[in-house]
């Protein structure tokens, strides 16, 4: 049984996790709020064959325990102190090296689990190309409505960001009709109208993050793996319940996941669009009302920061992101004590929750870099 108070610790192999569920008679699975994290539950979940389990999506902040005893609890993309197994490196691959071993792995959903966390796997790519997903020209959408996929898209950020109206200007623009499938010639044009919107004026890095909303791979249950990776995102944000329904392989919540997207991807954008930003050496600011924090800095941090450190700070909330290497964790840890907050996060990206004004955590946080 779980053992309160225990620290985490992690699986030594994909192998030695797949032995541990094998003779587990409960298991309980527990998602941080990514697609990465979701991905990995959603294929360790479908590889239990007739295991009973717990599955959950939980925010940050909230509180991960429950008072169902299980043989073994493994948290996904998060710390728990209650938990048997921690993945948090390479969640979904390890995840699926570890369904492989239980004889059931879906390559699509690994995939769009690595896409989700900005890294694809070089051995969950192999798998996905062994299985079938073949690349094709073109841009990550989830659906057959290249507008409405180009405007709620959160792999990238564009002139038509937010916007279906100016996405279908754009489409009309390069000629290609919304009505029918666009030839292969269609989706290379539109490749390289977005390499080229989303790297002007921004910094060197964008280049490469928006390699993945590029030549995307075909299957899973949306248009293309990229796209499936996007909808895994915002729906672990927005709609926990529904997001592990779509990572257990239920159909039928497919509409519900593409609508909280788009009303992710709409806010993430007008946030972009409309914060209010501030640079100081290595580190960038940005600030605004309600906002998806998380995304909003990762959009910040691949497409427009200069510095190599985002902050992202809404009412009450912060997220952070680093691109050079650095812990910003720590850094967040740091700020979050200095004002009496709370701090989440590990390497690279990092969130908040504060009592004081947002200049006051800027600060803090400015003087924690």
């Amino acid at each position: 049984m779980s053992a309160t108070g225990r620290e985490p610790t992690p699986a030594t192999s994909p192998g030695d996790l797949a032995g541990s569920l094998r003779e587990a008679a409960f298991v309980r699975l527990v998602s941080d709020a990514t697609g990465e994290a979701l991905a990995a539950t959603g294929l360790l979940a479908r590889a239990l064959d007739d295991t009973p389990f717990q599955a959950s999506v939980v925010r940050p902040f909230e509180d991960p325990d429950r008072t169902t005893e299980t043989d073994i609890t493994i948290a996904i993309g998060r710390t728990q102190p209650t938990a048997d197994v921690t993945l948090t490196d390479r969640a979904a691959a390890t995840a699926f090296e570890t369904a492989r071993e239980l004889g059931t792995a879906d390559p699509a959903l690994a995939l769009a689990g690595t896409i989700a966390a900005g890294d694809v796997d070089g051995t969950v790519a192999e798998a996905a190309e062994q299985a079938g997903l073949d690349q094709r020209p073109g841009v990550a959408v989830p659906g057959t409505d290249l507008a409405d996929g180009l405007a709620h898209s959160t792999l990238f950020v564009a002139p038509f960001s937010g916007d279906a109206d100016a996405a279908r200007a754009t489409l009309a623009e390069l000629d290609i009709s919304p009505d029918g499938p666009p030839s292969a010639d269609d989706h290379r044009r539109l490749a390289s109208l977005v390499a080229l919107t989303v790297t002007t004026d921004a910094p060197p890095r964008a280049a490469n993050a928006v390699q993945r909303a590029l030549r995307p791979t075909a299957g899973g249950p949306f248009e293309t793996v990229g796209g499936y990776a996007d909808v895994l995102d915002a729906v672990a944000r927005e709609q926990p319940g529904t997001a592990v329904a779509l990572a257990l392989g239920h159909e039928a919540v497919s509409e519900d996941a593409l609508a909280a997207w788009r009303s992710h991807a709409t806010r993430a954008h007008d946030a972009v669009s409309e914060a209010t930003t501030g640079r100081y050496d290595g580190l960038f600011v940005a600030r605004g009302d309600a906002m998806p924090t998380g995304t909003v800095a990762r959009l910040f941090a691949d497409y427009r920061a200069p510095e190599p450190v985002t902050l992202v700070v809404t009412d009450n909330r912060a997220a952070a992101r680093a691109t050079d290497g650095r812990d910003v964790a720590e850094t967040m840890h740091a700020a979050a004590e200095t004002v009496g907050g709370d701090a989440v996060g590990t390497g690279d990206r990092a969130r908040a929750r504060f009592d004081v004004s947002t200049a006051d955590f800027i600060e803090a946080f400015r003087e924690a870099v």
